[in-house]
């Protein structure tokens, strides 16, 4: 019991001593004159002195055939932007603030510009806008950026030839100019209308990058971009044909044209049928496929499978596509 009573005065002790402790330093707290946290007020103030920005009308002065084209574009309705502050407004909005570029008598080691800079640091200025919505969001990984072509390879924010998006040229000559294989493609007997301009390269591909392979893009339900038009070949069907939903439409067609109908890989449909459908694998089969069977003739040439098989995408009725 004695020992317990001994124990017990040393813990109440230590407590009353913790106490007088914390009340001292709530009294310390109450005396001390409030402040704001550090880095609340590095934050709450702008890395660049609003002194350091002039205006774009003071770049007008000097640059007034650049501004005569820039003023006609979407980016002039940042100079509206009082919320952003200066640094999100107009021509020092891209190019930062002007001030002793202006001092230095229109020294361009005094303001960045858009020469002699590399990819990255282009695109990073476009992205401080631009890096939003699903248009953009891949950017840092797309193909176009991985063989350093900026954003400024495509579009001009002050000379664009297009009231859409600001390109340096229309599509599909835009595309053209790297793609040049493409533009022999699009001139096939058979091929999707591009050059005849019912059709922009940008409706299959997204220039900003995918996560798909050659920055395709897909349907509003997730599928190949193919079914955006051709809706008719999408299903579900009862009875799918495998290769449309795990091969692609590439598995059969050419995406840009070809010499053969329908776009088709081969000139001869039966051709196209057996590199499936063959009796040469062991039990008549490929993977999954059925071969053909032997009462089919292949001698005739323009005997084509389609001709009985003419749903051949997939059908609702008939697991051999008769209807």
């Amino acid at each position: 019991m004695a020992r317990f009573g001994a124990f017990r005065s040393t813990a109440i002790a230590t407590l009353t001593l913790l106490s007088t402790q914390q009340g001292v330093l709530r009294a310390q707290e109450k005396q001390a004159p409030k402040s704001a946290p550090a880095s609340v007020a590095t934050t709450s103030q702008p890395n660049v002195p609003v002194a350091q920005y002039v205006g774009s009308e003071t770049c007008k002065t000097c640059h007034e055939k650049i501004y005569d084209g820039w003023e006609k574009t979407p980016h002039w309705k940042t100079t509206l932007n009082t919320a952003g502050g200066p640094s999100k407004q107009g021509c020092e909005g891209c190019h930062g603030p002007g001030a002793d570029h202006v001092a230095g008598g229109g020294d361009v080691s005094k303001i960045f510009t858009f020469k002699n800079v590399s990819t990255k640091e282009i695109n990073n200025r476009c992205l401080t806008c631009h890096a939003g919505g699903p248009q953009h969001m891949n950017t840092i990984n797309s193909i176009h950026t991985q063989n350093n072509v900026s954003c400024i390879s495509c579009h001009s924010p002050h000379h664009s030839e297009t009231k859409e998006f600001l390109l340096i040229k229309a599509q599909p000559q835009l595309c053209y100019t790297c793609h040049l294989q493409r533009k022999a493609e699009f001139e096939m007997p058979f091929h999707h209308r591009v050059n005849e301009g019912l059709v922009n390269c940008t409706d299959c591909h997204n220039p900003h990058g995918t996560v798909g392979p050659k920055q395709v893009r897909t349907s509003s339900t997730q599928n190949a971009v193919c079914f955006t038009c051709h809706t008719d070949k999408q299903g579900p069907f009862v009875f799918e044909h495998e290769p449309v939903k795990i091969e692609g439409c590439t598995s059969c067609h050419l995406p840009h044209g070809g010499p053969n109908v329908h776009m088709l890989r081969v000139s001869n449909v039966n051709l196209l049928c057996l590199q499936c459908h063959t009796n040469s694998a062991p039990n008549g089969k490929t993977g999954n496929a059925p071969g053909v069977p032997s009462f089919h003739s292949q001698k005739t040439f323009f005997k084509s499978c389609t001709l009985c098989h003419n749903q051949i995408h997939g059908s609702n009725f008939d697991q051999t596509f008769f209807k």
